[in-house]
């Protein structure tokens, strides 16, 4: 956690530095070029004063510091948004290596449940819970997909189409291939169904 707050605050050092070299930079410019005007001899007429010309060079200054500033402050937003979002998928390659395990879990269950071993049941139960909340708390959900339910290709992934057993189950899910995953409010698995035509 120190590290990053570290990292957080080289960067913020950076930027201030390059603002302040910027800075630097139009206070220079603005010292030479009234270096160049006083040089120069001053006629009447169209031309400015000195004193206007000084208070145009202020100006122009002042506004080249105001969109400066707010170039800064847009990108500390920016970045400060941007360092959120991979707080919050930062682990994602993480739990998307997990879900093939998950399923291997499911599959084993399935085959105790069949063998009728209770104590061997209960005991792969307890890890399966276990891994599974553990996920869970650390953002991971399963996508609830039910038999029946619309077809809606934003969020389903149709690996197949069969005859619709019933005419109600035409255009629908038909069967729940692969369980889909979301981690917050991103999906990183999309369930794999069978849907009916």
């Amino acid at each position: 956690m120190s590290e990053k707050k570290d990292k957080a605050k080289k960067q913020d050092k950076e930027v201030k530095d390059q603002v302040e070299e910027v800075l630097d930079n139009a206070i220079e410019e603005v010292d030479g070029n009234g270096e160049n005007k006083e040089e120069q001899p001053e006629t009447k007429g169209n031309e400015l004063t000195e004193e206007e010309r000084l208070k145009e060079d202020l100006q122009k200054e002042k506004d080249k510091f105001l969109r400066l500033f707010a170039e800064f402050e847009n990108y500390k937003r920016r970045t400060s948004k941007e360092r959120l979002e991979l707080f919050k998928t930062a682990n994602q390659e993480v739990m998307t290596a997990m879900l093939p395990i998950l399923d291997d879990f499911d599959r084993a269950l399935n085959e105790l449940k069949k063998s009728g071993d209770e104590n061997l049941l209960k005991g792969v139960e307890l890890i399966h819970n276990k891994l599974k909340e553990t996920l869970k708390a650390k953002g991971l959900e399963r996508m609830k997909v039910e038999q029946g339910e619309d077809f809606d290709s934003e969020v389903h992934e149709a690996i197949t189409q069969v005859p619709a057993p019933s005419d109600d189950l035409k255009g629908k899910i038909v069967d729940v291939v692969e369980p889909g995953y979301k981690l917050g409010e991103r999906i990183i698995r999309y369930p794999k169904v069978v849907t009916g035509q």
